[in-house]
């Protein structure tokens, strides 16, 4: 019987990352609104999991000038803090986005701390994960691109800085 239910448990899992887009799903700003990523269609996206006190906090400040580069062109990153890796993000929504425009002037889009791996992972990273390799968040600060048909295309670990993805980027949005 229990081989049986789980089965059918990822049977429904591939049904579930088959049959579901980026834009179906829905997610808490970091103000706490509910808000659809269905209203970024046909734009670039790069999703971030982010935190204050990682030493790849410092992507902050490149993903704003990549943000404020492209986003006039369809360019749009999200950024999901998220505390699973070393707690290096122990605020709360109001802190993070407070630390983030002091100390950054972040203006791109931020979304309320979720975890990205385990009992308690956000749909959309288990979304993410299931159109890439599959495997756990590492750890802060890993990206996913996504075309402007909502297709999730690659996904980068932390080492790789937000430039380092601007030629892929620019292409995308010509």
């Amino acid at each position: 019987m229990k081989k049986f239910v789980l089965l059918v448990l990822l049977m429904g899992t591939l049904t579930f990352s088959q049959d579901k887009s980026i834009y179906d799903f829905e997610v808490e700003t970091i103000a706490g609104d509910s808000l659809k990523l269905e209203q970024y269609k046909d734009n670039v996206i790069l999703i971030v999991n982010t935190a204050s006190k990682c030493g790849y906090t410092y992507q902050y400040e490149d993903l704003e000038k990549l943000y404020k580069k492209y986003s006039k062109d369809g360019l749009v990153i999200l950024g999901f803090p998220c505390n699973q890796f070393g707690k290096q993000e122990p605020g709360t929504e109001k802190e993070i986005k407070e630390f983030c425009k002091l100390n950054y002037g972040v203006t791109f889009p931020m979304f309320s701390k979720i975890d990205v791996n385990g009992e308690n992972e956000n749909p959309l990273y288990s979304f993410l994960k299931s159109k890439t390799d599959g495997k756990e968040i590492k750890w802060n600060f890993e990206k996913f691109l996504i075309n402007k048909s909502g297709k999730v295309l690659e996904r980068f670990n932390s080492k790789v800085k937000p430039f380092d993805l601007e030629d892929k980027i620019n292409g995308l949005l010509k």
